[in-house]
């Protein structure tokens, strides 16, 4: 049943145009798209010239580094961050590399929101992942299943880091006062995602995949697992829309907690999925599946039910979110223009 917790929306907006809002993790895929809502929205573009939309790329600043991202915020003096930087991957990149995603993403994030509290940034938003919810959750997942579970162990290391950083920022508002939320969303497509074949998610490697198919005219593609387990996915865009939403409107009470669910409140099979995507790109050959291969959780869809009742909801069908994503990855390696591989 939904949650019936109270939260606050704001009705003044919280942040403005006169801020200085750091993007971190600008050039992904949620970075990149929050950054271009931010934009279109008017921030960074105070008439008095106060205002400023800050990126720093990563071979200017490493956020893994202590010393050099606390000297980068005493200089900067964001007021605003926005905490999408992160290490990323797919299970089999997640079974490969515990300890690369445990430490740099523990580093990462704790380097980001100490600095953040520590040089007097006014709010923070913290961008997490439904994969700290446990594997077996209740369905529709909601906010309160957190820790009341196993996690799934083909993530499970990602998964510590990000409910590290909402716990961090869950005790920074207790103890300091600093005023910082986290969304965890559910599984993202779009523009700007990470089509390498084994360290991609299962959207974009299923668009490199069946269209490498169809260049090749291949008869079969055979994808992971049964195809059986049921996702939700959410474009970036649509995210982006929800981060900024929230960082103009919502401050949680006292008493509320302080992350909220992202998604689109439906989901699909994993086959199912796949055959949207073949049908994006064109694919007309069949599709099997290697049942010795991992599935992951069985099924993860998120009640999005408290972000609804603030006013938000998801706008992009997964079909059109799909049309258009395929075509932009196939547009860009057509073109020769760079796409993460």
């Amino acid at each position: 049943m939904p949650c019936r917790c109270p939260e606050i929306r704001s009705d003044a907006v919280l942040i403005h145009p006169d801020d200085r809002i750091f993007v971190a993790g600008h050039r992904g895929m949620a970075g990149s798209a929050i950054l271009r809502r931010l934009k279109a929205g008017g921030y960074g573009e105070d008439d008095s010239g106060g205002g400023a939309l800050l990126t720093v790329p990563r071979s200017q600043l490493d956020l893994t580094d202590q010393a050099a991202t606390e000297a980068w915020f005493a200089a900067q003096r964001p007021t605003v961050v926005v905490l999408a930087a992160a290490k990323v991957g797919g299970i089999v990149a997640n079974n490969s590399h515990p300890a690369d995603f445990l430490l740099q993403n523990l580093r990462l994030q704790t380097n980001v929101i100490e600095s953040a509290w520590r040089h007097g940034c006014r709010r923070l938003l913290f961008l997490g992942s439904s994969c700290i919810y446990p594997k077996f959750a209740e369905q529709p997942i909601r906010e309160e299943a957190l820790l009341s579970g196993p996690l799934e162990p083909t993530n499970e290391w990602y998964a510590i880091a990000k409910i590290a950083g909402i716990k961090l920022c869950q005790a920074l508002r207790l103890q300091h006062g600093f005023d910082a939320i986290s969304l965890m969303p559910t599984n993202l497509y779009g523009p700007g995602d990470n089509y390498h074949p084994t360290g991609s998610h299962v959207l974009p490697a299923l668009i490199r995949r069946f269209h490498e198919a169809r260049e090749a005219g291949a008869s079969g593609v055979v994808c992971w697992g049964t195809g059986t387990p049921r996702r939700e996915f959410l474009h970036v865009d649509d995210l982006a829309a929800a981060a900024v939403f929230c960082l103009e409107r919502w401050q949680p009470g006292p008493e509320d907690l302080q992350y909220l669910n992202v998604g689109t409140g439906s989901d699909v099979t994993i086959a199912e999925a796949a055959a949207l995507v073949a049908d994006a790109v064109g694919y007309r050959g069949a599709i099997r599946w290697d049942a010795t291969k991992p599935d992951g959780t069985p099924r993860k869809l998120l009640d999005v039910s408290r972000l609804a009742a603030l006013g938000w909801r998801a706008a992009i069908p997964l079909e059109q979110g799909l049309a258009q994503t395929a075509a932009d990855y196939i547009a860009r390696r057509q073109s020769g223009t760079e796409v993460r591989l």
